[in-house]
Parts: C-alpha cells; sequence; structure tokens
C-alpha cells in the first residue's frame, strides 16, 4: 500500500512539472481544458472562463479583438484592443462595465454583432460575463461583469463566460481602473482550433476582417 502511494504521488508531481504555467494556473481553478481570458487590472488578475462553444460569435469577437487580430475602428492592426482601456462604469454591488474606447460608454470597434442567448448561460451569480448593448443585435466590444446575480439581464445581455479566478478582485474595481492587458489562453485540442477570423467569415463579417 505505502509503495503504491508513492507511486501515486512521484506520478502526479511529474504530471504537474510537465504542464505549462498556463496549464497550472486553468488546472489550480477546476479545469483541464478550454479557453480562457487573463486579465490584468490595476487591483488585481481576473481569470475567465470563455463559452466558446455556446456563444461563438461573440467569444471570437472578444479574443479578436484582445489579440488585435480583427480590425476596428480605433486601434492599428496587431495592436490589443483592450490593453490600456478602463473601467468606464461600476455599479456598486450591481456590475462592472468596460472596453469602450471611448471611455464613455458610447464608443464601439467600428461593427456590430448579432446576440447569442443560451438557456445554459445565465446571469445566476457574481461574476458573469457578458456583452452590454443598446437593443438587439447591437453588441460590439463593451463588456459587463456581474457583481450579483442579474436575471433581469437575461436574453437580453449576451453571456459569453464566467469568472473563474479572482473573484475577490472585482470587489476591489473602481470606476475609471485601468485593464492593464488581457491574454488568451487555448488549453485543450478544441480549444486550440478555435479560430475567431473563420468564424467571423462564417457570420458575414469577410469584409470586416479583410478592410
Amino acid at each position: 500500500m505505502k509503495l503504491t502511494k508513492v507511486i501515486y504521488l512521484l506520478s502526479t508531481l511529474l504530471f504537474f512539472s510537465c504542464l505549462t504555467p498556463e496549464q497550472k494556473l486553468v488546472k489550480e481553478h477546476g479545469f483541464k481544458e478550454g479557453i480562457f481570458a487573463k486579465m490584468t487590472t490595476e487591483k488585481g488578475v481576473i481569470l475567465l472562463k470563455l463559452e466558446y462553444k455556446k456563444t461563438p460569435l461573440t467569444v471570437a469577437n472578444f479574443i479578436g479583438l484582445a489579440q488585435g487580430i480583427i480590425p476596428n475602428d480605433f486601434k492599428k492592426p496587431g495592436v490589443p484592443f483592450y490593453d490600456g482601456l478602463k473601467f468606464q462604469r461600476v455599479i456598486k454591488n450591481g456590475m462592472l462595465i468596460g472596453g469602450c474606447p471611448k471611455g464613455d460608454g458610447t464608443g464601439h470597434p467600428g461593427y456590430l454583432f448579432k446576440d447569442e442567448f443560451s438557456t445554459l448561460l445565465r446571469h445566476h451569480k457574481t461574476g458573469i460575463l457578458s456583452m452590454t448593448n443598446n437593443g438587439p443585435h447591437s453588441n460590439g466590444c463593451q463588456f459587463i461583469i456581474s457583481l450579483k446575480p442579474n436575471p433581469e439581464m437575461d436574453d437580453i445581455n449576451t453571456v459569453f463566460g464566467e469568472t473563474i479566478g479572482g473573484i475577490d478582485v472585482l470587489a476591489k474595481i473602481q470606476q475609471g481602473d485601468f485593464i492593464q492587458k488581457i491574454e488568451i489562453l487555448k488549453i485543450g485540442k478544441k480549444a486550440k482550433q478555435f479560430n475567431p477570423l473563420i468564424v467571423f467569415e462564417e457570420n458575414g463579417f469577410s469584409k470586416t476582417i479583410k478592410k
């Protein structure tokens, strides 16, 4: 029995030693694979799990902007869109709103895209990631992170992820705090195959991504 335990411990240690830093970070929060966004803010790091299977267009937009691979009206090709932007509005015990290139809640990337609602994705707890909009099918670049359950937003604001690390950081964010950078982490074969540009093309944005 003791030998078995030793072998198990050694194999576990060997497994963890072979993981990349990104894999270890995700593993620490209970996930083996998927697409994640590591958002570094003035108050700490927020780790988000992105629902690329349930809301592919919304996730493709977020990744494409974060990595600077989808053209927009505010930053040059190759320049990460969200880095250096701020949380332009904070509703205490309600939500954080960020990602406006103008910094006042009126900006969008130069295009709008449709809603993607799923009955499996709800605003049912703190840390839910969803899109802001000005009505149906008016999603752009601004996003919301909930500070409490907001069921009144279901089927109005597209949910496309959730916070799995840094929940404590959310409560520290103040209006005007900056998003220092967003890093996209793809863990696993299917996650690595997810291509934002292909998803955009499939949804009729070929002219947008080629301009």
